[in-house]
C-alpha cells in the first residue's frame, strides 16, 4: 500500500528544534512504538496500540495557547493528568519561556512522557510528576500558575466496555475522577485571573458549568466540537477563569467545524493546524 507523505516537500518546521536522540537507546522507540511528529519538530512517543494523542488534545491545546497569548503572562504552565505528554509539550513549544509541569498517574505513559521531554530538549524547564493529581498538586505551589489544561476521561465507569489496550481505560473512564476534580485541582493552582482549558463529553449539557462554579470558577468560552458538518457535537473545550470579585461575565460559545459535509477540512481547522506548528495534509 502507498503511503502518503508525513509532510508537505519544502514544508519549514516553526518554533523550537529538538535536540534528537543523540545515540541513546532510550530515546529510540521500541518495537510496539512510534516516534510521531508533535508540534513544529517537536516528537513524542506513542504505544502503536495504547493511547494515541487525538483531537481533544489537538483543540485542548489550541485554545489553551489562545487563551495564554490574550493574557500576555504565561510563565507557569500545568497539565494534570497529562498521559503521554501531547498538550503538555505543545504548551511547551508555543510558550518558549515557560516553565511547565506535568502530573500523570500510569506508568506507562509518564515514562514515554519523560522520554519525549528528554528528546525535544526541554527537560531543563518541564517537569514531570508521577502520582495521582488529586494528591499532586498539594506538593505544588498553589496559586502560582498562569495556565493549566486538562484532558479528562469522561466516560463514567460502568457506562461502557474497557479496552484491554495498554493506557486505555484509565483515558477513557473516571477511574481516578473526572472533570469535577480536574477543575477542582486546576483552581487549587491557578493564580487570580488565570485560565483553566479543559475537554468534556456532551452530556450532562451543564456538567462543565456546574464543575466550574464549584470549583470558584466561570466559564469564559464553551467550544462545541463538530467533525463534520451535519454530524452532531462530539465533545466540548471549556476555558474556565478563576473568580475573583463580583459577578462573572456572560459565557461565550463557539462551534468548532472539522470538516465540512465533502469531508475536507475546514479553514477554522486550517488554522488552528498552523497556529500548532502542523502541516496541513491532503487526504490519501
Amino acid at each position: 500500500m502507498t503511503q502518503r507523505k508525513r509532510r508537505p516537500e519544502g514544508w519549514i518546521a516553526p518554533g523550537p528544534s529538538p535536540r534528537g536522540d543523540l545515540g541513546k537507546p532510550h530515546l529510540a522507540p521500541n518495537e510496539d512504538e512510534d516516534l510521531s511528529f508533535l508540534s513544529g519538530d517537536f516528537r513524542i512517543f506513542q504505544k502503536k496500540r495504547g493511547h494515541r494523542w487525538s483531537l481533544d488534545d489537538h483543540l485542548t491545546a489550541l485554545y489553551a495557547i489562545r487563551a495564554g497569548r490574550s493574557s500576555n503572562q504565561v510563565v507557569r504552565t500545568a497539565d494534570i493528568g497529562c498521559g503521554i505528554g501531547s498538550v503538555l509539550m505543545i504548551v511547551a513549544w508555543a510558550f518558549p519561556n515557560a516553565t511547565c509541569t506535568g502530573i500523570e498517574a500510569q506508568d506507562v505513559s509518564i515514562a514515554m512522557a519523560r522520554r519525549s521531554v528528554e528528546y525535544n530538549g526541554i527537560d531543563d524547564r518541564v517537569r514531570l510528576v508521577h502520582g495521582d493529581l488529586r494528591d499532586e498538586i498539594h506538593r505544588l505551589d498553589a496559586g502560582t500558575f498562569d495556565l493549566v489544561t486538562g484532558t479528562p476521561p469522561y466516560i463514567p465507569i460502568g457506562s461502557g466496555l474497557v479496552s484491554d489496550r495498554t493506557q486505555r481505560e484509565p483515558c477513557y473512564f473516571e477511574t481516578r475522577g473526572g472533570l469535577e476534580d480536574y477543575c477542582s485541582a486546576a483552581s487549587h493552582l491557578l493564580r487570580d485571573g488565570g485560565r483553566f482549558v479543559v475537554c468534556a463529553g456532551v452530556h450532562p449539557a451543564d456538567r462543565g458549568d456546574r464543575a466550574a462554579s464549584a470549583a470558584k470558577m466561570f466559564v469564559e468560552r464553551r467550544i462545541d466540537v463538530v467533525p463534520r458538518d451535519g454530524k452532531p457535537v462530539l465533545f466540548r473545550v471549556f476555558v474556565m477563569k478563576k473568580l475573583i470579585d463580583g459577578p462573572p461575565p456572560p459565557e461565550e460559545f463557539e462551534c468548532f467545524v472539522v470538516r465540512d459535509e465533502r469531508g475536507e477540512l475546514t479553514d477554522d481547522m486550517k488554522e488552528a493546524k498552523r497556529e500548532l506548528g502542523m502541516p496541513e495534509m491532503e487526504r490519501a
